[in-house]
């Protein structure tokens, strides 16, 4: 397998992670570009923002300035924190890109801008959002899954908003699609000190060793 191939890149980070112990100095966080149709969405993903900031860990994220995407980067600037956006090359024409942030860096694809943004980042936060904040989502589970990733993962459920993802999962166990152990890889919160609270004690499953004794 290549040294730079996506496996690698984040076998890499993981066992850099491993030998840092369980400290987050930096988040990466997948929400929505639009603000949705209740005010509290907005007021929550600034809240997210300023409460990474005042922890003292960097906002990665997906570089955009407006809808929940712009809030949570306003946010933890507003706060005095540092806000790394990642940015495709053809959303620039476009003007989305936030200007007003610590640094905006641009790549060529949507795969390269998520792999720099796990790569930057030691836990990743998912807000409310659309379809794409759910492929990101699911893609760093599956990741886990496979033992390529090894980093905690939260949801903030803010205003219910995945209490029938929650039921999906539960439903996905239960028919045995979804094994059981693999049903707490998504983390549900209800506010952001138990999002905090689970990336500090979270432990890597069993899956990451495997493939690390398969590198030895």
């Amino acid at each position: 397998m290549p040294a730079d191939s996506p496996r690698n890149c984040l076998l890499r980070s993981t066992i850099d992670k491993e030998f840092m112990g369980n400290k987050i100095s930096s988040v990466c966080v997948f929400c929505a570009s639009g603000e949705g149709n209740n005010p509290i969405y907005k007021k929550s993903a600034r809240e997210a923002g300023k409460a990474i900031a005042q922890r003292g860990m960097e906002l990665i994220y997906g570089g955009g300035k407006v809808g929940l995407m712009g809030a949570v980067a306003d946010g933890a600037m507003e706060a005095g924190g540092k806000v790394t956006g990642i940015i495709p090359e053809f959303m620039i024409p476009h003007e989305v890109g936030h200007t007003g942030i610590t640094d905006l860096l641009t790549v060529s694809s949507m795969h390269e801008r998520k792999l720099e943004m796990h790569e930057r980042s030691d836990a990743v936060l998912t807000l409310p959002g659309g379809f794409g904040t759910f492929e990101e989502l699911f893609e760093i589970v599956t990741w886990i899954q496979l033992g390529l990733y090894a980093k905690p993962v939260a949801l903030l459920n803010v205003n219910g908003y995945y209490d029938l993802l929650g039921q999906q999962l539960d439903l996905m166990a239960k028919e045995g699609l979804l094994r059981d152990k693999h049903r707490p890889l998504i983390h549900l919160c209800s506010n952001l000190d138990e999002v905090f609270d689970h990336f500090e004690t979270y432990l890597p499953g069993d899956s990451i060793f495997k493939i690390l004794e398969e590198q030895t």
